[in-house]
Formats: structure tokens, sequence, C-alpha cells
């Protein structure tokens, strides 16, 4: 049996993070042969292509993180109707150099959650859009916008079953397509 590893990218760095625990409950949907990853990007600094030839640390261990994946998985917030910035600037450095990027290939889901009505369906779109550019195929569905409201998690802080079967569904689709493009 395969083992495929994921990287994943949250885009909060909150503690408490609606997404990182979305995230986290996903992980427990996956097969065994799924590993998931957390990468850290809370410690890259700020994009700059000056930057481009002498990378710093904890960019070089990012892009080593999805290069070593089978896919990536994008868990986000919205932020003003977009991509939050710290997820933005992370897609930035380890998309450059130009042609050096880690994505290239990768295959792709995007989810997250939301307090607003709408969920995250802005900001799933403009990574989207991102996502093609950097030549990542996506799972285009099921589409998921979660507006984060109670129930969504159980009192053990795992995902509620009103959305179990829901958010199952999304894993075992995000497992075939992942597999599908390895």
């Amino acid at each position: 049996m395969s083992h495929y590893r994921i990287a994943v990218l949250i885009g909060s760095l909150r503690r408490e993070s609606i997404n990182r625990q979305l995230a986290h409950g996903l992980f427990k949907l996956g097969p065994p042969d799924f590993e998931f990853h957390e990468c850290r990007i809370d410690d890259l600094p700020l994009y700059n292509q000056d930057d481009d030839s002498h990378q710093a640390a904890p960019v070089k261990r990012l892009k080593q993180e999805i290069s070593g994946a089978k896919g990536v998985m994008f868990v986000t917030p919205e932020y003003n109707r977009s991509v939050p910035g710290v997820l933005k600037n992370a897609i930035d450095h380890a998309s450059r150099p130009y042609g050096q990027s880690a994505f290239a290939g990768k295959p792709a889901g995007v989810i997250g959650a939301s307090i607003g009505s709408i969920g995250s369906a802005m900001a799933q779109q403009h990574l989207r859009n991102t996502l093609a550019y950097l030549d990542m195929p996506t799972m285009g569905q099921p589409e998921v916008f979660i507006h984060a409201k109670e129930g969504l998690f159980d009192d053990d802080g795992q995902i509620g079953e009103g959305s179990r079967k829901f958010l199952q569904a999304w894993m075992d689709r995000y497992v075939e397509w992942v597999k599908s493009h390895s």
C-alpha cells in the first residue's frame, strides 16, 4: 500500500483558530495511508523578491515540506473577502524564485470556514485562481463553504455529528483526487 504525505497550509495563525480545528478534525477522517502535516507559516518573513537568491531557513523548510508531499490541502478563513495575508505570503515564498515552485503539479484541496454566512467562498475563489496559475490540479467538487456556528464541533472539539457525513464525503473525494494525480 502506498503512503501519502499531505502538506496542509492553514490560513490562520490564531491558536484557537476555527480552521485549525477544522483541519485537525479532517485529519481524523482520512484513511490510514494518508499522513497530514501542518506546515508552519507563522515564522516566514514577508516575501521580498530580493531574497529569492538567499531564502531564509523557514522558507527553505516550507518548500521542502511541500516538495516532499504527494498533495496539498489548504484550509482557510476569509479576511476582507479574500485570502489571509499570511497564507498568500506562504504561497508567494513556496512558489519562488520563478521556475522553482514547490507547488507545480501537486494535487490540491481547498476548504474553509468562517463566522460569516457565506463561509469562506470568496477566499476560496481567489485561492483557486492562484492555484491555477501555480499549475496545481485543484479539486473542484464538492465545494465546501462552512458557516462556523454552534454544532460544527462537538464538546471534544471534533467535527460534530451534523457535519461529519458531509465532511467525510469531502475527504473521501480529496483522497481519490490525490491518488488519481500522484
